[in-house]
């Protein structure tokens, strides 16, 4: 159910698009950030914003308004952290220029390690895709060698020019948030996965113009791949090599290609520029990601574990 009279709530629903097309979001993950973020945008409305538009101020007075209705700390603080990750979308989309959550304090909480797939498990992945016949499997399989090989952000990737890979060129130029560009290498195996799909790619071309610059064309109104579309394309590829299709998304191969490049002893800064991140403090989390991995191997591996247990 949508609420009248906030023109920002399709800024809501491209969040949530956002969520299930990059992150895997499920159902009932959407729902719940949908009934929050409503919430939210009806205690604006009642401050004449909308929800595109609250000021820190507006959110501290949200926060006290559910404290005073008895809601527990840990709900105020997953709503909270609904607001934060919405207003990083306005910011990245540059729907604004701002995020209003940067000045406002959180309960101290565990930082959540993103969801990553190991290596071996995404060697499955490729096998599982190389094990298809068809057009579809040669563009499953060049999706899925791109994404890991490059770290793209799902759109980034439906959104490349075919110009961005004509020839037989050993760096991809994307156009990242913001229209920044930046140059990423290219491997064998995702310069063959592209090369093999380039030969059918006029099987997904529609006769529309639009579509013709891109190097995933689709009949729909955008005339690319969809974000949803390639989300779905990877649960199934998931199923297909034993893995449980709610822990694979676009988002979980492009953490894997910075953790493990990470854990190949790449430095940050690097992996930072091939992420396209602004700021070293977000791609820091890989380093956490390593540190976990560290961790569980002297607990598991560790002479003296052994030695308890007899």
């Amino acid at each position: 159910m949508k609420a009248k009279g906030d023109a920002g709530l399709h800024h809501l629903e491209a969040f949530l698009e956002m969520l299930s097309a990059e992150r895997g979001a499920s159902v009932h993950t959407l729902d719940a950030y949908r009934r929050d973020l409503l919430d939210y945008s009806g205690f604006l409305r009642a401050r004449s914003r909308g929800l595109a538009n609250g000021t820190a101020a507006d959110i501290r007075a949200f926060l006290v308004s559910l404290s005073e209705a008895g809601l527990k700390a840990s709900t105020q603080a997953r709503r909270l952290s609904a607001l934060r990750q919405l207003h990083r979308f306005l910011l990245d989309e540059d729907v604004r220029a701002d995020d209003p959550t940067s000045a406002i304090e959180s309960p101290k909480r565990g930082r959540p390690l993103p969801k990553i797939v190991t290596e071996v498990q995404t060697q499955s992945l490729m096998e599982a895709a190389a094990s298809l016949d068809g057009p579809e499997a040669l563009r499953l399989l060049c999706i899925v060698e791109l994404l890991y090989a490059s770290g793209l952000r799902v759109t980034e990737l439906v959104t490349l020019p075919l110009a961005a890979v004509s020839g037989e060129r050993r760096m991809l130029l994307v156009k990242g948030k913001g229209g920044k560009e930046r140059l990423v290498p290219l491997g064998t195996p995702a310069r063959d996965a592209i090369a093999a799909y380039q030969k059918i790619r006029l099987h997904f071309l529609p006769a529309s113009d639009r579509a013709q610059r891109f190097l995933f064309p689709s009949r729909g109104k955008e005339g690319h791949l969809s974000r949803r579309r390639v989300a779905q394309l990877m649960k199934d590829l998931a199923v297909r090599a034993g893995m449980d299709p709610r822990k694979l998304s676009p988002h979980v191969l492009r953490h894997a290609f910075a953790s493990h490049l990470v854990a190949h002893g790449a430095d940050l800064r690097s992996v930072q520029q091939l992420l396209g991140h602004a700021d070293i403090a977000t791609t820091q989390i890989y380093t956490h990601v390593q540190d976990e991995r560290l961790r569980r191997l002297v607990t598991e591996k560790h002479p003296i574990v052994s030695r308890r247990k007899r």
